[in-house]
C-alpha cells in the first residue's frame, strides 16, 4: 500500500530576520491539512536545507511531525551528498516520528551508478526509516539510471520514488523496469497529471504551498481516472507552475506566499528574493487563479 496517494506538498521553511518562523510554519501545515492535502515533505529542497544549521534542519521536521500529529504522513527530507550525514538525520527524522524519508541523489561528488546503489541500501539498511528516493538531475548534476533504480528499488525499505527528471521517457520506463517494487511520484509541477495518468501515485508538488486545495483535486481527479476534469485543472494552474519556476526554487516561491501573507519574502544567500522583473508574471498569474494579494 502507497504512503500516500494524491499531493504531497514540498513544504517551505519560512524565515523571518535570518531566522526560522515557526509561527509560520505552524499556520502553513495546518492550512496545507486543513486544505486537504495527502502528504507533507519537511526540510526537502523547497525547505531550503542546504543553507540551514543541522539543529534548524532537524527541528524543523519534528515541528512539522508535532504539528501534523499524525493527520498526514510526514516525510522527513534527509538526503546529503554525505551517506553518514543521511543516516544520521534519518534516524533523528525516525526519532520524532516522521513517517518516511525524501533521499535526493548525492551532489557535487558525482558518484557512479554503483554509488547510488550503495549510497541508498546503505541509509534503508542504517536508518530502518522507509526511503523515498529522489532523482532531480537538474540540481544534482546526476541522474539515477533506470538499471541504478531498478537495483535501488529491490531493498525492501526502499518504498516510493520521487522523479524529477525532464526525460520523460525515461521516467516512465524506471517504472515500467521497477515493476512494482516502489510507489512513483511526480517532481514536476507541469507534468503532474500525465504522469498520474500513467500511473504515477501522485505529486509531490511546490505549487500546493500556494494552492493547496486545487492542486490536490487534480490529483484526485487524474487518479480517478478522470483525467479530462485533471487535464482543464493541470492547464488551469500552469501559467502559476511556470512562473513558479521562472527563478530557481523556492525563490518564487516565497514571494508568492509572501504576497498571500503567509510569510515573510525572505530566502537566504546565496539565494536572494526574486527580481522586480519577474514579479508581475508571477502576481498576474496568482490574481488570474482568483488570490487576493499584496505585492511586495
Amino acid at each position: 500500500m502507497a504512503l500516500f496517494e494524491g499531493c504531497g506538498t514540498a513544504l517551505i521553511t519560512p524565515f523571518r530576520n535570518d531566522e526560522v518562523d515557526y509561527d509560520a510554519l505552524d499556520r502553513l501545515v495546518e492550512e496545507q491539512i486543513e486544505a486537504g492535502v495527502d502528504a507533507l515533505i519537511a526540510a526537502g529542497t523547497t525547505g531550503e536545507p542546504a543553507t540551514m544549521t543541522w539543529e534548524e534542519h532537524l527541528n524543523v521536521i519534528r515541528r512539522v511531525v508535532d504539528v501534523a500529529h499524525g493527520r498526514v504522513p510526514v516525510i522527513a527530507g534527509t538526503g546529503s551528498n554525505c551517506t553518514r550525514e543521511a543516516v544520521d538525520a534519518a534516524r533523528a527524522s525516525k526519532s520524532f516520528g516522521a513517517d518516511a524519508q525524501l533521499v535526493v541523489t548525492p551532489y557535487y561528488n558525482k558518484t557512479s551508478q554503483e554509488g547510488l546503489i550503495a549510497h541508498f541500501h546503505a541509509i534503508a539498511d542504517a536508518a530502518t526509516l522507509p526511503v523515498i528516493a529522489y532523482n532531480v538531475p537538474s540540481r544534482t548534476g546526476i541522474n539515477m539510471g533506470p538499471e541504478a533504480l531498478c537495483e535501488i528499488c529491490r531493498h525492501p525499505n526502499i518504498i516510493g520514488v520521487k522523479e524529477a527528471s525532464s526525460d520523460v521517457g525515461q521516467s516512465l520506463e524506471k517504472m515500467r523496469m521497477v515493476d512494482g517494487m516502489a510507489d512513483f511520484y511526480s517532481g514536476n509541477d507541469d507534468i503532474a497529471v500525465p504522469m498520474i495518468a500513467c500511473g504515477y501515485k501522485g505529486v509531490i508538488s511546490v505549487v500546493s504551498n500556494v494552492m493547496p486545495k486545487e492542486t490536490s483535486l487534480m490529483a484526485h481527479l487524474a487518479l480517478e481516472g478522470k483525467n479530462q476534469e485533471a487535464a482543464k485543472w493541470q492547464m488551469k494552474l500552469l501559467p502559476l507552475i511556470n512562473a513558479l519556476f521562472c527563478e530557481t526554487s523556492p525563490i518564487p516561491v516565497k514571494a508568492a506566499m509572501a504576497a498571500i501573507g503567509m510569510c515573510a519574502d525572505e530566502v537566504r544567500l546565496p539565494l536572494v528574493p526574486m527580481q522586480a522583473r519577474n514579479r508581475p508574471r508571477l502576481y498576474q498569474a496568482m490574481k488570474d487563479l482568483g488570490l487576493q494579494i499584496t505585492e511586495v
